[in-house]
């Protein structure tokens, strides 16, 4: 994965702000309905976080050592909201749906293998992370 490529991308992508965080959760929704109960009514504040998030993982993608220790901490607070492994897929799923629509003719397989290996090593962190005792 080229992290600079993947940094150039989500730049793109980023330019459209909240209707990024919308269309993912619209996307979400629609692949699996049952994940929407695990969500305020209200979404605002959750596309805030969304992005936030996404900005932290995209921008430390090159600096393992920020960056494992945030997805850590980040898969045990979703344990916290019922997030279990079988999620991971579907979150994927949208998020590349999600890049690949706001990215229009900018996507290719190149970035999409990119993004692909690169949600895998965020899964991976995250589902491990959970999988650890609570504390």
């Amino acid at each position: 994965m080229d992290a600079w490529k993947l940094k150039e991308n989500f730049a793109l992508v980023g330019a459209n702000g909240v209707d990024v965080a919308e269309y993912f959760y619209a996307d979400l929704f629609a692949r699996a309905p049952q994940l929407r109960s695990m969500f305020p009514a209200a979404m605002v504040k959750q596309h805030e976080v969304l992005l936030a998030a996404l900005s932290q993982i995209v921008g430390s993608v090159d600096d393992p050592a920020a960056l494992v220790p945030f997805l850590q901490d980040l898969g045990r607070r979703h344990r916290g909201f019922g997030v279990v492994a079988e999620h991971y897929p579907l979150v994927g799923a949208s998020l590349l749906a999600t890049l690949a629509h706001f990215s229009g003719p900018a996507w290719t397989e190149d970035l999409e293998r990119g993004w692909t290996a690169a949600y895998g090593l965020v899964a991976e962190v995250m589902t491990e992370a959970t999988a650890e005792p609570a504390s």
